[in-house]
């Protein structure tokens, strides 16, 4: 299966543009994953690097519950992946960790993440506090630093995914 990934308008308006380019970052990292088995997918990057595909798009779960569940709805949303033992936990995936699991997850975090937004206009503030700021931020502010910790991410994507399989490209 091939993930479609849209272009977004040129000419749309802001809130639009916005959704726009997260789903197009968010469509990028699983183009990353596409068509990889699970023993890639966990392969580190370079040592002592632990970072792999499987471990970006876990984290990308704990951001997405982050910044749309606990941040703009104020849920009490507890991690994932991680825990005060283990503050990486996301990133350190193991034999018994599948795709399957982190797509899933990954993919429930972004239909809840979108379901939340939906309640908020972009000037909203958010109902919890980011560590950035004693401030609420908008969700104005939480899209735009989703489009960076994506784009940021689907950089190291890029060069893990070229090093499992010689696979360039956006």
């Amino acid at each position: 299966m091939t993930i479609e990934r849209t272009e977004p308008a040129v000419d749309a308006d802001e809130r639009t543009m916005l959704e726009g380019f997260l789903d197009y970052h968010r469509s990028t990292l699983a183009r990353k994953c596409e068509g990889l088995t699970d023993e890639q997918l966990r392969t580190a990057s370079v040592p002592p690097s632990e970072l792999s595909l499987m471990g970006l798009v876990r984290h990308m779960s704990e951001v997405e519950r982050s910044w749309f569940r606990r941040v703009l709805a104020g849920e009490d949303a507890g991690p994932l992946y991680y825990s005060e033992a283990d503050r990486d936990g996301d990133f350190h995936t193991t034999e018994a960790d599948t795709w399957q699991e982190a797509h899933a997850t990954w993919q429930a975090e972004m239909e809840a993440a979108r379901r939340n937004a939906a309640g908020f206009a972009l000037d909203d503030p958010s109902r919890g506090r980011s560590r950035f700021s004693d401030d609420p931020p908008s969700l104005r502010w939480i899209y735009t630093h989703m489009i960076e910790e994506y784009a940021r991410h689907n950089g190291h994507a890029d060069l893990i995914r070229e090093r499992l399989d010689g696979a360039t490209g956006e």
